[in-house]
């Protein structure tokens, strides 16, 4: 495929107006925010169409689930699929459509539709961005739902997402840009903001009350009435001296790294952090609840306190598990970590403390994290790579999946997992530890 991924979303745009006419779709999305917004993008997209769907989401596409879809009607998947083109060539399904970023590693069969940026140079989209300009494509009346693209790119790490999008974006009303420092959110009172912020975790002051204040009166930041100031009412110097403290307790951290934009768009009436939104977003999936987290992409009335309580419940988890993952025993070698807790932290939450970790500066760029968490009889591994760079963690796990003879993986270049019985947990460290030690000699 030479095609640019433009005409790519155009002409599998039109085949699925054709293939969809009369014909029921069930939609098959992942669960963190990248899914979520991409399902949302769709359903609001199809139901302006009159096109019939049903809509699932899942933690990961197992191989076993695959044998359950429907064969008698069209299956669309987002945000997933890229790792399991085999396993659907087998499946005896009636027409495939796949939106998805994932990396492809197989070839791609007859009568599987994918739209998917490694086909165009990698481009940098998310899957919500794919599914925004597919969707724009079947209707061009859909730029009110660019928010939600953005929304699912920033939860995805995505670079520069606004560009991304096209032209249109730029309009968008719902949608306004500044610089800043990058904690969130901007629109909450600061001492909260830095006690719960975890990205980046600063030593002595993310989940510790009494490091904030003395973080802040270094500052000179003093509260107001009792209550501190948001971080967009803060005044140039203001701003100025709190990133400069904050620096001051990462030593590792640059200043590039910790200002840069942020986007704040209007969700239920009220200018918002994207990143906040974002992560209320992924926590209610995390905690079990993609009902809610659709609900609230969809700003449906009630679904925003929801959203809230669990977001709190949440960010407790992520407090807990980061002092947990702090005074656990750890597998240490040159260039890497192995971080396994077993039962003591949800699988859901693992792959967040492993990106938190990634982003701490508590370890050297190119170091790969990997933690590991028990998920019903299985083991959950996610690996990241400090900086973004060096050694690609997703085929450090196809290697691992492959030694070991059983398991799924996938991910991205520098963010992966994979998912391994537990059974095999000895053979699964081992196995991991060999090959990221084989990794490091061959740099």
């Amino acid at each position: 495929m030479n095609k640019s991924l433009k005409e790519d979303i155009k002409v599998i745009a039109k085949k699925f107006l054709e293939k969809t006419s009369n014909e029921e779709i069930q939609i098959i999305s992942h669960f963190d925010t990248d899914g979520i917004t991409s399902a949302s993008i769709m359903i609001q997209t199809l139901k302006k169409l009159d096109i019939r769907f049903s809509l699932k989401i899942l933690k990961s596409l197992e191989e076993k689930f695959i044998p359950s879809l429907p064969k008698d009607k069209i299956i669309l998947f987002l945000d997933l699929a890229s790792g399991s083109l085999n396993h659907l060539k087998n499946a005896g399904l009636k027409e495939v459509f796949i939106i998805d970023h994932h990396e492809v590693v197989e070839k791609v069969p007859e009568g599987i539709n994918i739209i998917n940026p490694w086909f165009n140079e990698k481009e940098k989209l998310s899957g919500s961005g794919l599914v925004y300009l597919f969707c724009n494509e079947l209707d061009q009346n859909n730029t009110h739902l660019g928010k939600l693209a953005l929304l699912g790119m920033i939860g995805d790490i995505m670079e520069s997402p606004l560009e991304n999008l096209g032209d249109s974006l730029k309009l968008n009303k719902d949608i306004k840009k500044i610089k800043g420092l990058l904690i969130y959110p901007y629109t909450r009172p600061l001492n909260k903001v830095l006690e719960y912020n975890s990205q980046p975790y600063i030593p002595s002051v993310t989940g510790n009350p009494s490091g904030v204040v003395e973080l802040l009166r270094e500052c000179g930041i003093e509260p107001l009435k009792g209550k501190y100031k948001s971080l967009i009412e803060l005044t140039e110097d203001e701003m100025k001296r709190l990133t400069t403290s904050i620096i001051l307790r990462s030593p590792r951290s640059k200043n590039k790294e910790m200002i840069g934009d942020i986007f704040l768009l209007k969700f239920f009436n009220k200018l918002e952090d994207a990143r906040e939104l974002s992560a209320m977003i992924n926590a209610c999936s995390r905690l079990g609840r993609s009902d809610i987290a659709l609900k609230f992409c969809l700003e449906i009335p009630g679904s925003r306190k929801e959203a809230e309580e669990i977001h709190a419940e949440y960010k407790q988890h992520l407090i807990s598990g980061l002092n947990l993952v702090s005074k656990i025993e750890k597998v240490e070698g040159k260039g890497f970590v192995i971080i396994n807790v077993r039962d003591q932290i949800k699988d859901t939450i693992i792959g967040t403390i492993a990106s938190i970790l990634q982003n701490s500066f508590g370890y050297e760029e190119g170091t790969i994290i990997a933690t590991m968490a028990y998920y019903e009889d299985k083991i959950k591994v996610s690996a990241r790579n400090v900086g973004r760079s060096g050694r690609n963690v997703r085929k450090i796990l196809n290697q691992v999946i492959k030694d070991i003879g059983e398991g799924e993986s996938g991910g991205h270049e520098f963010a992966a997992g994979c998912i391994v019985k537990q059974k095999k947990e000895k053979e699964l460290i081992e196995n991991l530890k060999k090959n990221l030690e084989i990794e490091m000699v061959k740099i």
